[in-house]
């Protein structure tokens, strides 16, 4: 089957936004006395707050004495100033541009929300390369179910063997596979100690790939 198209997960693989999410997290905890640990936010990435829900976490911790939605305001503010310092990860833009110029369709499929998803895409100046953005307002169900994936499919309306997932968790890259796709994991500072072996291939960057060797992997 010839390669058709793309599609991208998000947070962690197009912008770091997991280690400012822990920093927060960990500062938040700290405040109360309490611990955060890298384990704890590992249960969260690339899924939705039904796997882990830092905020309900640190409410059990201090028994049930915290707003849990205030919590999580102050928190996604401190993530939003901390990400604010963070920069495209290597060889992203680069690449997707690329992509664009051999006319390939290109999507997101993010389990975070669309306020979220575009707002960055928009800032980063990315969002008009892709003809599809879905998040988990669009689905029942977040990764690692294929919803997202089999969803955006149908969207740059290519079949699941015409298209190249990229992933940086093991949540995304089992919802990539399941929905019958090749998945290439680029692991970020977080996700590379984390269990990525379902993926087709690993690479350390975007930067290590050529797009006209991709062209083979799907034949």
């Amino acid at each position: 089957m010839t390669l058709k198209g793309f599609i991208f997960d998000f947070d962690g693989l197009i912008l770091d936004t997991e280690m400012p999410g822990c920093q927060a997290w960990s500062e938040q905890f700290n405040e109360f006395g309490f611990c955060f640990t890298l384990e704890d936010w590992k249960k969260a990435i690339g899924t939705g707050p039904s796997a882990y829900d830092p905020a309900s976490h640190l409410s059990e911790l201090t028994n049930g004495q915290l707003d849990t939605s205030l919590i999580k305001k102050q928190t996604l503010q401190r993530t939003r100033d901390l990400i604010e310092k963070e920069s495209i990860l290597p060889g992203v833009e680069k690449f997707i541009k690329e992509a664009h110029r051999c006319r390939l369709s290109l999507g997101v499929a993010s389990s975070s929300d669309r306020v979220w998803v575009e707002g960055y895409l928009k800032k980063l100046n990315l969002i008009n390369y892709f003809s599809s953005v879905s998040t988990a307002d669009d689905v029942k169900k977040v990764k690692p179910h294929p919803e997202l994936y089999l969803l955006t499919a149908r969207r740059l309306h290519l079949k699941p063997n015409e298209i190249i997932v990229f992933e940086d968790s093991p949540n995304g890259v089992r919802a990539a596979r399941e929905a019958g796709m090749f998945c290439i994991a680029i692991p970020n500072e977080i996700t590379c100690s984390m269990d990525l072996s379902q993926a087709n291939l690993i690479f350390s960057s975007f930067e290590n790939i050529e797009i006209r060797r991709l062209f083979d992997l799907l034949n």
